[in-house]
């Protein structure tokens, strides 16, 4: 990547972020051509080339960008502060849900990309992924009061659980055509308070 895209000014860095999300969000890795991006950016092909070489390494910018924007979110909404997992949930669920009402793109764009089979990114997304589902459960599960939990209940293994259905309810409704948001936040409520009749240690 050259450094010069970083001297450009903010609102130019984002109207290319903002194309390449918006591109890669309605199509696969293979079928989004850089001048549909370009276009899309107001500039040029060559100027797009100048700052990303390839495809590749715009695509994976993005992924990790997205990693960071989510990341910050959900820190600046304390979810990962809470010792009770389904607080924590809950506020996770209003992070989620304020990250697709400001990037919708780019929330598209990240599910999709979790799924791209193209083996020219499929790996590192992958690897990338793994990375950082990793910190947020270790983050997670340090401050988790097992004692919330019905005993003799793998932790670990119900937060990937939820995780892994989070994630696959994602993709569905990314299938049926964009994002009702008003729909996922009224479905991961009955979610959780389903995860609840079956994880929370009854008083």
């Amino acid at each position: 990547m050259n450094e010069k895209f970083f001297s450009l000014p903010a609102e130019k860095q984002q109207a290319i972020l903002n194309a390449g999300y918006r591109v890669f969000s309605r199509n696969s890795y293979k079928n989004s051509p850089m001048s549909e991006i370009a276009e899309a950016a107001g500039i040029s092909k060559s100027l797009l080339f100048h700052y990303f070489h390839n495809k590749k390494e715009l695509y994976l910018y993005l992924w990790n960008k997205s990693a960071e924007i989510s990341i910050e979110v959900m820190t600046r909404f304390g979810c990962y502060d809470r010792t009770n997992l389904f607080d924590a949930m809950e506020l996770g669920t209003i992070a989620k849900l304020e990250i697709m009402r400001l990037y919708p793109d780019m929330s598209i764009f990240t599910v999709k990309a979790f799924y791209e089979k193209d083996e020219e990114i499929c790996a590192t997304i992958q690897e990338s992924y793994h990375r950082y589902f990793n910190l947020k459960a270790d983050k997670t599960r340090l401050n988790l009061d097992p004692d919330q939990f019905v005993p003799g209940l793998d932790i670990p293994m119900m937060y990937r659980e939820m995780y892994w259905a989070a994630e696959g309810y994602l993709w569905e409704m990314l299938l049926q055509g964009d994002l009702d948001i008003d729909k996922v936040e009224k479905d991961f409520k009955k979610l959780i308070v389903f995860w609840k009749s079956i994880y929370q240690r009854k008083e």
